[in-house]
């Protein structure tokens, strides 16, 4: 995810303080991962040096003065483009979980053992996702969505690699010989 996109997207809808847009982002897409206070005010300070955003107004605080952040015409351009832009497909050709399995057999460990604990935390997730998404609104409802189908795509390659881990061993085992 672009978060300095994602920050000018929540920009466009109106001038917002640091602190606004750290609230905002993490409402709306940081429920697992939310932000740092120190990314959204580095993130800033770049679109700002970039003329993609301007300080709209400054406010005395507590402590330091509060600046509040308008999108500008470049920026509203430049996230107009990244917004029509396709995001590129994530072929995962060397995801982790991969990568352990292979390992597990070159080091003669069980592969097996590996698969079904992987198995077990995916149905994990996805009765914990399906629990979100029962309670959530529908922008929580598509997001669940689309992290369980990633995870019905990963069980199906877990069921797959469980199938034909006896040939995978023996050709783990010809590349390690």
């Amino acid at each position: 995810m672009s978060i300095g996109h994602t920050l000018l997207g929540l920009l466009e809808t109106g001038p917002r303080h640091g602190y606004d847009l750290k609230r905002a982002f993490d409402e709306k897409f940081g429920h697992d991962r939310p932000l740092h206070y120190g990314q959204v005010y580095s993130t800033m300070s770049r679109l700002l040096k970039n003329g993609l955003v301007e300080v709209d107004a400054v406010e005395p605080g507590e402590g330091p003065e509060r600046k509040r952040y308008a999108i500008t015409e470049a920026g509203v351009t430049d996230v107009g483009r990244w917004l029509a832009s396709p995001e590129k497909p994530e072929p995962y050709l060397q995801s982790t979980l991969y990568t352990k399995v292979v390992l597990a057999l070159l080091t003669g460990r069980s592969a097996t053992g590996l698969l079904d604990a992987q198995r077990a935390e995916h149905l994990r997730l996805m009765r914990e996702l399906t629990r979100r998404k029962e309670g959530g609104d529908l922008a929580d409802q598509l997001v669940c969505d689309h992290a369980l189908f990633h995870l019905e795509a990963d069980l199906r390659w877990l069921e797959l690699a469980a199938a034909r881990l006896d040939q995978f061993a023996a050709t783990m085992r010809g590349v390690a010989g």
